[in-house]
C-alpha cells in the first residue's frame, strides 16, 4: 500500500518586523517539500494577526489585504489537532495537520507564543519548545545564561523604553561607564537585524535608541567586538544535536543590517569559513554547548564574532528560527556539511514527531487514590 502523506502545516507571516523575511522563507520551504511524502498546507499569518490557510495565502499577505471573509483558526482543543474555518459566525472544520513547521521570524512566532498554542493543540512541531524559543528571543536572557554557562560573551547594558523616557540621563551615564563606543543598539526581542543601530558616540547612541525602542519595550546596548569576522554555524536535533562546518559572512555594509541580509544582494557567504581547524573545532563545539544550555531543539543558527589577528571567539546569539530564504545561511551550512534541502526538512519534521511522541508518553495526571477534589 502507498505511504500515507504527512499533512505539514506551513504558518508564515505574523505580526512581527520580521514579515516580509518570513513570507519568503516559507515560500522556500514549501517548494523544497517533497511532494510524494509531504501534504503542504499554506498558514499565512497578517500583520494584524488574521489566520489564513489555502493555495492563496502568500498572496494574500504579499499584496497586504486585510479584509478577508473567511478566517482560518487553529484549535486550541487538544482533540481536534487541526485548523478550523470560520466564515460569518459559521465554524467548519478543515484541515487536520500531523505537524506544524512555524516560519514565523521574530514576535509572536519565534518567541514562544505560538508554540504554546501547537501545545495546546498537540499538535507536532518543528523547532525550540516553548522555553527554547522564549529565552531563544530574548537577547539579554541568553547573554544571562551564556554567562552562566562560561561561555564568550560581549560587555552589554540592558533597559526599559519606560526608563529610558524617565531617566535618559542616568542611563547614558551607565553605558558610557561600562561600555567604550562604538556600540550597538539593539530591540532586545527581533531579530534579521531591524532596528539595530551602530553608535560611535552619544549624537549617534540617542536616536539609535529611539529607534529600538520603536520595535520593543527592552532595548540592549552591547560593546563592538572590535575588527572581527562574522561567524555562523547551523545546528540540528533534541538532546544530542550535531552542527555544520562554520560559514563566514561577508556584508556589504559596515555590518549585516537588514538592507544588506536582504535587500542589495551584495554580502557575501562563505562556506566553509577559512579558519585554523582549532578554531573551526572551538565554534562547533560552542554552538552545540549554546544550544544545549537554551534547552533548544530542532534547529537553530548560531551567531559569533571571531577577532581578527587572535582568533578569539565570542558567542553573539541564536536564531531559533533561521532564515529559510534561498540565500540563508542554514540550509546552506547544512548542504556544505553533506545534508540537502529536502533531507534537512525530512529530518526536521522527523525531529519534531519524535520530540511529540516523548513528550506524550509522559504522566499528565496523579492518582492520589483519593477524590478529595470532588
Amino acid at each position: 500500500m502507498p505511504r500515507k502523506k504527512i499533512n505539514v502545516g506551513v504558518i508564515f507571516g505574523g505580526r512581527s518586523g520580521e514579515h516580509e523575511v518570513s513570507i519568503v522563507s516559507a515560500q522556500a520551504v514549501m517548494k523544497a517539500f517533497d511532494k510524494s511524502k509531504y501534504n503542504v498546507i499554506p498558514v499565512g499569518i497578517t500583520k494584524q494577526g488574521v489566520w489564513l490557510s489555502g493555495a492563496e495565502a502568500v498572496k494574500f499577505l504579499k499584496k497586504g489585504i486585510k479584509k478577508i471573509v473567511t478566517k482560518t483558526v487553529l484549535a486550541p482543543d487538544a482533540t481536534e489537532r487541526g485548523l478550523m474555518k470560520v466564515s460569518r459566525n459559521k465554524v467548519s472544520f478543515n484541515q487536520k495537520l500531523d505537524v506544524v513547521f512555524p516560519v514565523l521570524h521574530g514576535t509572536y512566532g519565534e518567541d514562544g507564543t505560538v508554540q504554546g498554542l501547537f501545545e495546546l493543540a498537540n499538535i507536532p512541531y518543528v523547532g525550540a519548545g516553548v522555553l527554547g524559543s522564549a529565552v531563544g528571543m530574548d537577547k539579554v536572557i541568553q547573554k544571562e545564561i551564556f554567562k552562566q554557562n562560561n561561555l564568550p560573551i560581549v560587555k552589554y547594558v540592558w533597559f526599559l523604553k519606560s526608563d529610558w523616557q524617565k531617566g535618559r540621563a542616568n542611563i547614558l551615564r551607565l553605558i558610557e561607564k561600562k561600555l567604550k563606543y562604538p556600540v550597538f543598539v539593539k530591540p532586545v526581542n527581533l531579530g534579521s537585524s531591524v532596528g539595530i543601530s551602530k553608535a560611535r558616540n552619544r549624537a549617534e547612541l540617542v536616536p539609535a535608541v529611539k529607534l529600538a525602542a520603536k520595535f520593543d519595550r527592552k532595548i540592549i546596548v552591547e560593546k563592538s567586538a572590535g575588527n572581527i569576522r562574522e561567524i555562523e554555524v547551523a545546528v540540528l536535533g533534541n538532546d544530542h544535536p550535531e552542527s555544520t562546518v562554520p560559514g563566514e559572512i561577508i556584508p556589504s555594509n559596515e555590518f549585516y543590517d537588514y538592507n544588506a541580509k536582504y535587500i542589495d544582494g551584495k554580502s557575501q557567504a562563505i562556506i566553509p569559513a577559512r579558519l585554523p581547524r582549532s578554531v573551526i573545532k572551538k565554534v562547533r563545539e560552542t554552538a552545540v554547548a549554546a544550544y544545549r544550555c537554551l534547552d533548544l531543539s530542532g534547529m537553530s543558527r548560531v551567531d559569533f564574532f571571531v577577532l581578527k589577528g587572535s582568533n578569539k571567539l565570542i558567542l553573539n546569539e541564536v536564531n531559533t528560527i533561521p532564515g529559510f530564504t534561498s540565500i540563508s545561511m542554514y540550509p546552506k551550512l547544512w548542504q556544505a556539511t553533506g545534508l540537502s534541502y529536502k533531507k534537512l526538512l525530512d529530518k526536521l519534521i522527523n525531529f519534531a514527531i519524535i520530540r511529540h511522541k516523548e513528550k506524550n508518553k509522559l504522566k499528565t495526571s496523579f492518582d492520589s487514590g483519593s477524590d478529595w477534589y470532588k
